[in-house]
């Protein structure tokens, strides 16, 4: 990010142009809000500038270019309304409701009247607006109606729907005009802001990438609007940069790589969002499984198994039929009793497919008294959830509906909760760090000051808050702290990763939870004798086996370390003759526990090589007849490198070494 410096002899009242003349500054921050850089600001205000190239600076950048887009659909399409145009990751989106479906032609049209309205370097200008104001400006905008009457409501802001917060915000309503050079109004839409001062400033690192569906505020009851997708960056270099990331992402898709790789599938007898795992990718996930269960093991931590059905009375218990029951699949209906004539003698009990873990683990605590000596308990299942998701948010194996999680819950004293969670958190890092990920941030999410969100006392969340923050400190990593994002019981510490082209993934979550064992009732005996109620930790490790899976095939660009890698090694023979010669070698292998197998195919040579390094086999193993004569075989990489002469055992050696140390192989000099 910009180091920018004020400006020297500035005389207050001041505005941010005059305090921050470098371009690079695009909106203040005063007091700690973010506002434009026209507002004017006084001596006593603490103020800061924003530049384009921070976090806040981009997500301002690509909110003035999706109203830029917004003004240039309605120049083409002037009987468009207006929805939602909130910046996103790494870009932007509209919502627009017409008459037809967006081409790619009109995409093409449009970006040619975004140029010319960037070129006009219209100033985005911000006024206060009282209701009935906003409701007369915008009485042809049927959409932003209806958020006008969201503001200040339940319903506003945030609450109103996905990216509403960046039309209408919980304080005054305000519309930001586009005023030309001659101090005309060209534009105008309902906004809280901040913008860029001009469009000018919007530049050339732009696009648009791509146009969808999307319901009104998010309800399949709504009508569906027209959603047009795009980015923005400071530079044009800077989105070239991206676009490459771009392509290198679609390359790296797990769903196409799951195919070439013949790892998974969803057939469509089953039903979108329910995968299958064919018997390369069910070796990947059995490695991922069952190192995992080792660790756990070792960490103290009990497996235990849980059932995938329940009748409703424990998601009434647990609340999930009433907070999360949209994402709950219908209920079935079991133990009916009828007579002879079909009338009904038993009422029948609703069963749920369960969505979470949780409930069930609470059970195994409650079947029996608990004292202190048994706690911390550590009960870990890689348990299935089914969750009832929209068919248009499912995506290959990182959104469906039908799931494993690597689910963890502990049970503490308040006393141990610092150190549970330094152990928890240690623990997760270690264990991500056995699967190659390395580059790891932190971000504590807790309670703001509208005390009506959440429950408890002010002294757990304090606490809690506390040791959370102390945890994090201790491990080193970054930490973003963000108020208000906690869960409405208790805070909680989201890990995030970097994989390998720079992404960014939400892996772990450590969450306190004092408020399931209310619900639930739960108890320990205190060495003082006394009744107390236990906190819990909610540790997903993986998140989910499935989206793990995905972000590492992603990572690998489907290349595993070797100890992951469906076939370890295969063995090339030159020729038919050298094939027994190989079947001894990988026969040792076998016996040390090494996926290895000969190609026996009639390929010739070159195109057993091509084939197997197409499929990203880590070792191959090449035998002639001068490395039949010498006892020796030659190693062939995935980068196309090949080591000669090495002698059999020192190879089963090198091998053996590089699955047990997890080790990444592509090139020579990764096995030396």
């Amino acid at each position: 990010m910009t180091d920018v410096s004020p400006a020297a002899d500035v005389s207050y009242p001041a505005d941010g142009f005059a305090l921050f003349p470098d371009r690079s500054v695009i909106a203040l921050r005063v007091n700690g809000e973010l506002k434009d850089l026209a507002t004017t600001v006084h001596a006593s205000d603490e103020v800061e500038p924003v530049t384009v190239d921070s976090a806040d600076g981009l997500s301002i950048l690509r909110h003035s270019t999706a109203h830029v887009l917004a003004q240039a659909v309605q120049r083409i399409k002037p009987q468009a309304n207006l929805g939602i145009g909130p910046p996103i990751t790494d870009g932007f989106y509209y919502d627009f409701g017409v008459n037809e479906p967006f081409t790619p032609e009109d995409l093409k049209a449009i970006k040619k009247e975004m140029e010319r309205i960037v070129r006009e370097g219209q100033r985005f200008v911000r006024r206060v607006v009282t209701e009935d104001e906003a409701r007369a400006e915008m009485a042809d905008e049927p959409f932003k109606l209806e958020l006008i009457g969201l503001a200040g409501g339940p319903g506003s802001g945030a609450n109103a729907a996905e990216g509403a917060s960046a039309e209408i915000g919980a304080g005054e309503l305000t519309i930001y005009d586009n005023v030309t050079k001659d101090d005309e109004t060209a534009w105008r839409d309902l906004c809280r802001g901040p913008h860029v001062p001009s469009t000018r400033l919007v530049g050339n690192g732009w696009d648009l990438t791509r146009i969808a569906g999307a319901y009104w505020r998010g309800s399949e009851k709504n009508p569906q609007l027209q959603r047009i997708y795009g980015t923005a960056w400071p530079t044009k270099d800077e989105l070239r940069a991206y676009q490459a990331r771009l392509e290198e992402a679609a390359k790296r898709d797990h769903r196409k790589l799951g195919k070439e790789l013949d790892l998974f599938s969803f057939p469509d007898e089953i039903g979108s969002g329910l995968s299958v795992w064919h018997p390369k990718g069910g070796i990947v996930r059995g490695e991922m499984e069952q190192h995992a269960r080792r660790r756990h093991i070792a960490g103290g931590y009990t497996y235990v198994y849980t059932p995938h059905i329940s009748k409703e009375d424990l998601f009434l218990t647990s609340n999930h039929l009433v907070t999360y029951k949209e994402g709950m699949f219908p209920p079935i209906v079991m133990d009916e009793e009828r007579d002879a004539e079909g009338n009904i003698t038993k009422q029948g009990q609703d069963y749920y497919l369960k969505p979470m873990n949780c409930p069930m683990h609470i059970l195994i605590y409650k079947e029996r008294a608990r004292s202190y000596r048994d706690l911390p308990m550590r009960l870990a299942e890689n348990g299935t959830v089914y969750r009832n998701e929209l068919s248009g948010a499912l995506h290959g194996l990182t959104r469906v509906r039908g799931f494993t999680q690597d689910d963890s819950h502990l049970f503490v004293t308040e006393d141990q909760l610092e150190t549970e969670a330094t152990r928890v958190l240690e623990f997760v890092i270690s264990m991500l760090r056995d699967f190659g990920l390395d580059d790891f941030e932190l971000e504590l999410s807790m309670r703001d000051d509208e005390k009506s969100k959440w429950i408890g006392s002010d002294e757990f969340w304090e606490y809690s808050t506390n040791a959370l923050r102390n945890v994090a400190v201790a491990s080193g990593l970054k930490l973003t702290e963000v108020p208000g994002e906690a869960a409405f019981y208790g805070p909680k510490i989201d890990l995030k990763t970097r994989d390998a082209i720079g992404r960014t993934w939400q892996l772990s979550t450590v969450q306190v939870d004092p408020n399931l064992p209310e619900r639930f009732g739960l108890e320990y005996t205190g060495p003082d004798g006394e009744k107390h109620r236990p906190i819990m930790i909610h540790r997903a490790l993986f998140g989910s086996v499935e989206r793990f899976f995905a972000i590492l095939l992603e990572h690998y660009a489907g290349a595993f370390p070797v100890w992951l890698a469906p076939v370890q090694v295969v063995g090339i023979p030159v020729a038919d003759d050298f094939a027994p010669y190989l079947d001894e070698i990988v026969t040792r292998l076998r016996e040390r526990g090494v996926r290895a197998e000969v190609d026996h195919s009639a390929d010739r040579m070159p195109k057993k090589i091509r084939t197997h390094t197409t499929q990203k086999v880590p070792l191959q193993l090449i035998a002639g007849e001068q490395d039949r004569s010498a006892g020796t075989v030659s190693f062939r990489f995935r980068d196309g490198s090949q080591t000669n002469g090495i002698p059999v055992d020192e190879a089963i050696e090198k091998i053996v070494a590089a699955i047990g140390s997890h080790a990444l192989v592509n090139t020579a000099e990764d096995l030396a």
